[in-house]
Parts: structure tokens; sequence; C-alpha cells
């Protein structure tokens, strides 16, 4: 704990997905180190029902749906849902009332932030997208600080709050150091945790048309589509290795000469804070087509080819993989240009802006 704050207690809302629970995990554990209390609210069923207790986190339970890409019934359910879930998550906020409300967006953060404003208790968001989450697009002007990843997501903010500070990335990311250029055109091809099944289809359509000893490739396919998978790629003789689940992302970053990913906030942090050239491929089912919007904001700075999902295929994937490799300066510029963008000490800077509400 810095010597010039006291101990108070924070309410982390912000779950659903990884790229919500994970940046908001972070904040909790820089305000833990600093002997700070922190709490979750969130829903059952979102992943901080399963993170935030791993790490020893206390949670409360609200009751919300989505409100976007969910058709007209579950939107009808989710509105007749959302009075009682404001009213849930204002008396979770009065049995121990926070200094500040810490916000990553997602579905559970729109009650939540909804009571805390009703209570004027401070609210500081952290968005990762280019574009604003709904919650956060509709609250904007209620927030007491707005910490952004991408200069031009600062618009929808007042100016006066709104702080470009990044997302929380694990410092072994930042400690990766550029990579020499080997015999082999190293290709990290990474769905996420569960996996995509555009980029498993097109790693595997991939497999006959490369030039065998010019590419290693190492493919996360998620553990559902693995035991298909693994047996095809170890017949087609390609050099590399193929896993449900890679357990030392950092490690496989180091290794790689290009990361074919989607463009997730979390992973497209990651690839800024390692200095590594991607191939993205947009969810097209992404909220507020959010991956398409950080894509295009990557490829805008040079570090990034976006390749949209339907257009994605084998043929595709060797097509810019083989094109980056005939231009080893290219990588260099695009490696460098993805480093510009990294911000370190995320985690940090909003911990102190937290503390400054204390």
């Amino acid at each position: 704990m810095k010597p010039h704050s006291k101990p108070a207690s924070f309410v982390m809302a912000g779950g659903g997905t990884g790229g919500h629970v994970m940046p908001a995990l972070a904040v909790a554990r820089e305000l833990r180190s600093r002997g700070h209390s922190v709490r979750f609210i969130g829903t059952r069923r979102g992943l901080e029902a399963k993170l935030a207790p791993a790490e020893g986190f206390p949670i409360e339970w609200i009751e919300i749906g989505a409100l976007m890409r969910v058709g007209l019934r579950k939107t009808l359910a989710t509105l007749t849902e959302l009075p009682f879930s404001v009213w849930e998550a204002s008396r979770l906020l009065d049995r121990d009332r926070p200094a500040a409300v810490f916000s990553t967006g997602g579905f559970v953060a729109g009650p939540v932030l909804l009571a805390a404003l009703w209570k004027r208790l401070p609210v500081v968001v952290m968005e990762p997208n280019a574009i604003p989450g709904f919650t956060h697009r509709k609250l904007a002007r209620f927030v007491a600080r707005a910490l952004v990843s991408f200069p031009e997501t600062a618009r929808w903010f007042p100016p006066a709050v709104t702080e470009v500070t990044g997302l929380p990335v694990r410092e072994e990311f930042f400690a990766i150091p550029p990579k020499p250029r080997g015999d082999k055109l190293t290709v990290l091809i990474t769905g996420g945790s569960q996996g995509s099944r555009t980029l498993n289809r097109a790693a595997q359509e991939s497999w006959p048309l490369w030039e065998k000893t010019a590419v290693r490739l190492i493919h996360q396919t998620g553990p559902a589509a693995y035991d298909e998978l693994a047996p095809a790629f170890r017949a087609s003789l390609i050099e590399g290795e193929i896993t449900p689940f890679l357990t030392d992302m950092p490690a496989a970053f180091a290794s790689a000469d290009v990361v074919v990913s989607r463009a997730g906030m979390s992973t497209v942090s990651e690839l800024a804070a390692a200095g590594k050239p991607s191939i993205l491929v947009p969810l097209p089912t992404a909220a507020d087509q959010h991956q398409l919007r950080n894509a295009e904001a990557m490829e805008r700075i040079g570090a990034a080819r976006m390749v949209l999902d339907a257009e994605f295929t084998g043929q595709r994937l060797v097509e810019e993989a083989m094109r980056l490799s005939g231009n080893p300066d290219l990588l260099n510029v695009m490696g460098e240009a993805a480093r510009s963008f990294a911000k370190p000490g995320a985690a940090r800077r909003a911990a102190d802006v937290l503390e400054s509400f204390g």
C-alpha cells in the first residue's frame, strides 16, 4: 500500500468473458497488494464466477442478461430483469459502501453502474475496445474517470476525466525480446482458450499448401477441436506442435515470428506488449463489432494485417504469412509499430486512480 493511501474497499463490476474479467482481476490484485479490500459483483454464468473466487476475491451475485445481439425475446427478458437487478446491486453496494466502483464492461456492469451512480458513488471505467461497449457508451458522461486503450476512444468520454492507459498485461509479455529471423517462419495460430472454428479450419486447409521446409506452426486448437485435428496435423508432416491449450503463452509468443489470432482487446494488448506482428481475424459476432474496430486500429498503425472472417481460408493464411516472410524488414517494422501501442503499468495506474477516491 502506498504511504499516502489508507485502506479502502472497492467493487469490481465487469464480466462474462475473459476480456472483461482478466483486466478487472489485474487491477484487483494490485489494489489488494496495497492493502485494500476488493470484492466482485457478477453473474453465476459469467467467467468471473470461476476466476474471482480462484484468486481469493469474494463475489456477490445479481441476475442479468445481455441486450446486444440476443434477439427480441432475450432483450425483453433482460429489460424485465433490469429494475430488480439495479435494486439488488444497490443493496449489495449498501452492505459495505465502497470508495469507488470499477468497471471493465460486459452486461453485468449495467445494473451495478446504474446503482452506483444513483448512490453518487464514483465510477471508474476501463474501456478496452476502440468503440466502447453498450454500458460504457450509454453512461459515458456520468463516469468519474475513463481509462481507455485507444486514443480515438477518448471521444466517447468527457475530455477532463479521460486518460489513455492501455489494458493490464502480464509483465512476461513486455519482457519478450525481438526475435531474430531464422531459416523457417514460425507462425503461432490461436483462437483463444476455447479455440476458433474459422482459424482451426483455415489452419487445416493450409497444411498441404505450405512449403514444408519454410514454416513451423504452433497451433492452439481449443479443447473441442483437438482430438479431430491433432492426428491430421501429425500426418501432414508440417514441423511444429498442436495443442488444445498453451499453458505458457508468453513463451509461445517469444518463439513466433507472426501471430494469427482473433482481435479481442486482451490479445491485441499482449501482441503490443510483445511487439509481435500479427494477422488478425476479427470475430464477426462480437458485440458492437468491437473486434473489427480493434483490428482496424492495429492495421492503421502498421502493426497487423486484417482479414475478415468470411475471407480467411487456408490459401489466404499461407499467402498472408508468406508475404510477410518474404519481407523481413516489414516484420520488424510491424513489430515496432505493435510495441509503440503498448502501455505498461495499466493496472498500477488504474489502482492509483481508484485510490484517489479513497
